[in-house]
């Protein structure tokens, strides 16, 4: 049995950052009904990239949920999801703050009619300060945030992070506070309001940053691929390509530099402990290039590598799909798509003895394929009445 097998989700969220939250937790068990806007549904069903027809990005982070359409600016469709409540166990929006209340479904509301409620709203700015009800999209968060001033090269122009960093991490720590409050529901028998922005999370994950600023009394600036506290610790290039070496402390060091050929370094006085070595970064990587440009990248790998001293290969991404570590841990899983066919997209990251590992997910839901089975089921509709509610554009 999966750690979250009997809790029941009502999605509301839409795109990335609520999608990715109750993907995460659909993996862990939970049964996760997404509420979707009837007829055209989730934004993110028209975002490419898109296989005959289907997109690809929504079937990424959407796969084995259910889905049902309900229109929450009607009276009926407010009924229904006030109905819904009753039977669930967590709520998550990521609309911007300020919707749901004022139709009459936020947690203030909901909360009445099940008190045992989790309410979870992931958004830009949170649901309290000046700029709460600002409309935010990832890029403004690793703008806002600080990450993009930290990332890039130097005197260059600032730099987003590859991925979507901003709404990913807002997904892990939704994930995080709806776990939280779902534990302390066991002893307090209550339910509660998780209230997480994006923003927030930016400035969490700063990490050094914050710190350096106090102690320099400078505004950290991007350093390339290079750690601002911890040396050698970045990309070098062979005489082929780019390879990475993390020598985190003094002893690697010394491994390093005997596995490379180079022990004279190691006893070097510029050199000799971490903080020497971040001092005279550019004197110790003027000796190491010219070192490390007479082999390849794998044949230092391996050299390396076997001296202990963490070290590995820059994949793109086809190389990560085949990587024999990614496989051998079951992340790259497949979906077999009525209309995209067999598509490979990423696992579940969190192993547990109670999870089973599968090769392969359900495919991502139609817009309310799931009617007849959740309103018949969960609130004892008739198929007549869901009928009534389909013509009415209720559902």
């Amino acid at each position: 049995m999966r750690p979250l097998e009997n809790i029941k989700i009502l999605d509301l969220t839409r795109v990335l950052a609520g999608p990715f939250c109750t993907m995460i937790l659909s993996d862990l068990g939970a049964e996760v009904i997404k509420v979707e806007v009837p007829e055209t549904g989730d934004d993110a069903r028209s975002f490419g990239p898109f296989k005959n027809g289907q997109s690809l990005y929504f079937l990424s982070i959407n796969r084995e949920k259910k889905s049902i359409s309900l229109n929450l600016k009607s009276k009926r469709g407010k009924e229904i999801l006030k109905d819904l409540t009753k039977k669930v166990d967590v709520i998550i929006e990521n609309y911007r703050p300020g919707t749901m209340e004022k139709l009459g479904l936020g947690y203030e509301d909901l909360k009445i009619v099940n008190p045992k409620l989790i309410y979870a709203a992931s958004s830009g700015f949170g649901h309290t300060g000046p700029d709460s009800t600002k409309a935010a999209y990832d890029i403004l968060a690793q703008a806002m945030g600080g990450i993009m001033s930290i990332t890039g090269w130097p005197n260059t122009p600032p730099t987003r992070v590859g991925m979507s960093l901003g709404d990913i991490s807002a997904s892990l720590y939704t994930a995080i506070g709806i776990l939280a409050a779902l534990h302390q529901r066991n002893s307090t028998g209550l339910g509660q309001k998780v209230d997480v922005a994006m923003l927030d999370c930016q400035v969490s994950m700063l990490e050094n940053a914050i710190t350096r600023f106090q102690v320099e009394n400078k505004s950290p600036e991007p350093l390339g691929n290079k750690h601002p506290t911890i040396t050698p610790f970045q990309a070098y290039k062979a005489n082929d390509r780019y390879f990475v070496i993390a020598a985190g402390n003094d002893s690697l060091w010394v491994k390093l530099c005997e596995s490379i050929g180079r022990p004279d370094l190691a006893s070097n006085p510029l050199f000799l402990t971490n903080q020497l070595r971040t001092k005279n970064l550019d004197a110790m990587n003027s000796e190491l290039d010219k070192t490390l440009s007479q082999k390849t990248a794998d044949e230092w790998l391996e050299i390396i590598d076997a001296a202990g001293v963490p070290c590995g290969p820059i994949n793109t991404i086809d190389r990560v799909m085949e990587n024999h570590q990614v496989k051998a841990r079951n992340m790259i899983v497949e979906v077999k798509d009525s209309k995209a066919g067999t598509i490979k997209i990423a696992g579940n990251p969190i192993k547990m003895n109670s999870v089973e590992e599968k090769p392969d997910r359900k495919a991502a839901p139609e817009i309310g394929e799931h009617n007849t089975e959740i309103y018949s089921q969960m609130l004892g509709l008739t198929s007549a009445e869901i009928s009534k509610l389909k013509e009415d554009g209720v559902i």
